[in-house]
């Protein structure tokens, strides 16, 4: 039976497998017009298991075609001496290897030119290349390159001008297609900054699986196994993931094999739940890959933070080196609208999770020293959480705090609120034993907290203060978000950091839901002894 993967390329014969059978034939075609093409996408994306695929395929036309797959990874500390020596000697055993997977052998010449052929600089390199289309006549040799990023620094420059020579040389020409895969852009390996010598290539995007991408997957499994997916499950997948590989087979794989779920019982919302926070606990390695990423600067939490928070949104720009970094990194993304967007929800809430400080200082001050209250006496006596009234606690523990919230450690003042709010009520929810993720309409400009307890949700919206317009939008938006889920009420909060802001708390029906919403003062002087929030 197969089996979902999740540690490294997957293969048809033992794993369950996307065919993206459109971007295939895409790649494949631009590869017959002799392209030299690049793509560069985060680590874990499917790259080295698609040109697999595609040079499986290449492989299968009647010798036409004579694919080569090189990898630079273990290359990038090489002197360049070293490098073309070995890269000579992978070109041999690739080249070998590929006569064998045809059941043939190299001709006697090509075996001795093989064995006695020097590579020591990019000329030469150049040179074995014109050398062998020769000897492979009318066959045209596509060479992939996966890893390129590990090509040593003192190698790159010139590797690219002699692939630009080459492709410049004409229609006939030995690579024929080159393709090189990798995490870095071709303009972030230009290290002496100079102009980029291989602008002749042709940029390839390998998207995220999409939703019937995310549905053929998991019909797979159905098919072989008999269990079934709820149509809810899939949805909630792939809203998650975004369609991020690694993450949509690392659910499925808790879905299907560490659950311990019946075969005979469909796979439904509550399982899902499970594998959600179990995935957000861990330390996979696509997760540990996100938290080292962004803590390697530290403006990178003022602008992940920035993106959540604020409806205006940062404008995307590859040439903001931070932006481009982070884009690099699988981080954010350029949204429809134009700003920067964290790529999915389940990155958000790590990032959330990474950069609220472990203890904030005032844990001893979420309820008044004189009310024997406790988070637990949030439950109605039938087992529900009382929202409102534990919103009300946050906001009046805010006003009680006053200019000590500024005092948090490690935390940026701008969002502190967002981090307070988000550690009280998952202490809550750990204390009930509900769970809590995100369920974001948008990588930006809003954090929306779903919360899941005794078989209700409860969603909670935040956002910092940006105006009195933003903040009436945000309520319809809120309202609509609540109907789509078919929740019946839900929770607004906006901290503000004007010099002299003011609270608010109201309640109001939109659209058929319930809303209640709260304006929560960020920065503020000591309060007095009379300072108090009037609800409504």
């Amino acid at each position: 039976m197969r089996y979902f993967e999740t540690r490294g390329p997957v293969y048809p014969e033992s794993n369950y497998v996307v065919a993206r059978t459109e971007e295939l034939a895409d790649f494949i075609d631009r590869v017959k017009k002799g392209r030299y093409i690049v793509l560069f996408a985060p680590r874990q994306t499917g790259k080295t298991t698609f040109f697999q695929r595609a040079l499986d395929t290449l492989a299968r036309e009647p010798r036409a075609y004579f694919p080569i797959q090189l990898n630079f990874e273990t290359y990038a500390d090489l002197t360049p001496s070293a490098f073309y020596g070995y890269l000579r000697q992978d070109l041999r055993q690739k080249i070998e290897e590929t006569f064998q997977s045809r059941g043939t052998a190299p001709t006697v010449a090509l075996s001795q030119f093989l064995d006695s052929t020097e590579m020591t600089d990019p000329v030469s390199m150049r040179r074995f290349f014109e050398q062998l289309g020769r000897f492979l006549a009318d066959q045209k040799v596509c060479l992939i390159i996966d890893e390129f990023d590990g090509v040593p620094q003192t190698v790159v420059s010139g590797f690219r001008h002699s692939l630009r020579y080459i492709y410049l040389s004409g229609k006939v020409r030995c690579p024929h297609s080159v393709g090189i895969v990798g995490v870095k852009s071709i303009t972030q390996l230009n290290y002496d900054r100079s102009i980029s010598p291989f602008n002749i290539q042709d940029e390839f995007k390998l998207l995220n699986f999409t939703r019937e991408h995310v549905r053929e997957l998991l019909a797979q499994y159905t098919d072989e196994v008999g269990q079934s997916f709820a149509p809810e499950v899939i949805e909630a997948l792939h809203k998650q993931t975004a369609g991020q590989p690694f993450l949509v087979n690392r659910l499925a794989q808790i879905l299907t094999e560490e659950l311990d779920i019946p075969k005979t019982e469909t796979i439904a919302d509550t399982h899902f739940v499970k594998a959600h926070t179990q995935l957000l606990e861990e330390d996979n390695v696509n997760i540990v890959h996100l938290l080292t990423n962004i803590r390697r600067d530290s403006r990178f939490e003022t602008l992940l933070m920035k993106i959540v928070s604020y409806d205006r949104g940062v404008p995307f720009t590859l040439r903001n080196d931070i932006i481009s970094e982070l884009t690099t990194y699988g981080i954010i993304a350029k949204g429809e609208d134009g700003p920067c967007e964290i790529v999915n929800p389940i990155y958000q809430h790590c990032i959330l999770q990474a950069f609220k400080p472990l203890l904030n200082g005032l844990e001893g001050d979420y309820f008044p020293e004189d009310i024997d209250t406790d988070f637990i006496d949030y439950l109605t006596p039938d087992g529900h959480l009382e929202m409102g009234a534990l919103l009300d606690q946050f906001a009046d523990f805010i006003a009680r705090v006053g200019f000590r919230i500024l005092q948090v450690p490690d935390t940026p003042q701008e969002f502190v609120g967002q981090y307070l709010l988000f550690t009280y009520l998952d202490q809550f929810v750990r204390i009930v034993c509900g769970a809590m993720y995100l369920e974001v309409q948008s990588g930006r400009g809003r954090i929306d907290l779903l919360i899941l307890h005794n078989s209700r949700k409860y969603i909670v919206e935040t956002k910092i203060w940006e105006g009195n317009s933003r903040y009436q939008a945000g309520k319809k938006q809120l309202s609509a978000y609540l109907k789509l889920e078919g929740a019946a009420e839900g929770y607004y909060v906006v901290f503000d950091h004007r010099m002299d802001p003011e609270h608010q708390v109201e309640t109001e029906v939109l659209e058929g839901v319930r809303i209640r919403s709260y304006v929560i003062p960020v920065l503020q002087a000591r309060p007095s002894t009379d300072a108090h929030i009037t609800l409504q």
